[in-house]
């Protein structure tokens, strides 16, 4: 991730405004915030972190473009990506928090985290910026660590997943 300094309060592109943020005001570091989370999202989304259920599960997160937020699309319980993935729109955007059940191989299992970026190819560029230029907020907002990005649907598989977990192991 790069960091972005914008010299003015607040820039246009399109119809999307983008603002400078404050995270750490004596050491003014910035990030861009282009759409914020709403709040029952961000309630959702803790309360999935502490789940107690163990089996995969996933909220489809999407822009509300008029509104500029983050908001939940959908819940699935008991959900593969295989599955999940189906569930996709072809050409647009969308943010995945997956919770995974991942059995080691030295058996141990696990449940992480994982937010992915689908950004398909062919998604209108207004959206591609919109989506990217919010999920550092999401991700900040959720507390995630596993944070993988794709630009083909077909990617989304178990195998998939397993070898962007490996990194973490």
């Amino acid at each position: 991730m790069h960091a972005l300094t914008v010299c003015l309060p607040n820039c246009q592109i399109g119809s999307i405004t983008l603002r400078k943020t404050y995270k750490d005001p004596l050491r003014m570091s910035s990030s861009l915030v282009v759409c914020e989370v709403d709040e029952s999202l961000t309630e959702k989304l803790k309360k999935f972190r502490f789940r107690k259920e163990t089996n995969n599960a996933a909220l489809l997160i999407k822009i509300d473009m008029k509104k500029k937020l983050v908001i939940l699309e959908e819940e699935y319980e008991d959900i593969s990506l295989d599955d999940l993935r189906g569930e996709l729109p072809e050409r647009q955007p969308r943010f995945i928090v997956y919770s995974y059940k991942y059995v080691h191989d030295d058996g141990r299992v696990s449940y992480p985290l994982c937010l992915i970026f689908s950004s398909p190819e062919g998604c209108k560029p207004e959206q591609q910026i919109m989506y990217a230029g919010s999920k550092t907020q999401l991700v900040q907002t959720a507390k995630l660590t596993k944070v993988f990005d794709t630009r083909h649907a077909e990617e989304l598989t178990e195998e998939w997943l397993k070898n962007q977990l490996s990194f973490f192991r």
